[in-house]
């Protein structure tokens, strides 16, 4: 695919989300669903198509750990450093978030889960519009679509958007872990 065309649908995602839009784009190994991780109605709209309870909290990504900065504690340094050394790549962290992050994004929890992905369309449009939501995308129980048919199939009209490209080569989808060392997925 040419950079123009990367660049034209980069763009035409960017005003989708700036719009309040939901939107659908490749990741590393699945389809991902997406909006502004501060824009209210399209959390809910994401929640919605996912038919997912807001308890659970959704990921944040974002193409460096300074444009999360807005919704994370500051890290003790051998923190940040483990963190760091994970990114980018498909490792998704649990960190203390503000009091201020909305409910729609951390769920029930005091935490907020976040990456920098290595793929490098969500990174690009990240640099374009800053962190944005990620999550799978799917309905509640059934499978991460793995192609934009699929993601037809599941959502039909109800996206705003989505931006064309290649899955990034993984089976699986990213790790969640936890400075404690847990590994919740």
């Amino acid at each position: 695919m040419s950079s123009y065309i990367s660049s034209w649908h980069i763009q035409q995602a960017r005003q989708a989300l700036l719009q309040g839009g939901v939107i659908a784009y490749p990741t590393e190994a699945v389809w991902g669903l997406g909006c502004l991780p501060y824009d209210e109605m399209a959390l809910e709209q994401v929640l919605t198509l996912k038919q997912r309870p807001w308890q659970k909290g959704l990921v944040v990504v974002a193409a460096s750990l300074s444009q999360l900065g807005d919704w994370l504690l500051p890290l003790e340094a051998e923190d940040e450093r483990q963190v760091q050394d994970s990114w980018p790549g498909p490792v998704s962290w649990v960190l203390p978030c503000r009091s201020s992050v909305s409910p729609l994004l951390r769920g029930e929890h005091t935490s907020l889960a976040v990456r920098i992905p290595d793929h490098p369309l969500v990174r690009e449009l990240c640099l374009q519009v800053g962190p944005i939501v990620s999550t799978s995308a799917n309905p509640a129980g059934a499978e991460p679509a793995r192609t934009p048919l699929r993601v037809r199939q599941y959502f039909g009209e109800q996206l705003d958007y989505i931006l064309p490209g290649q899955l990034g080569g993984r089976s699986q989808p990213s790790e969640i872990r936890t400075l404690d060392g847990a590994r919740l997925r």
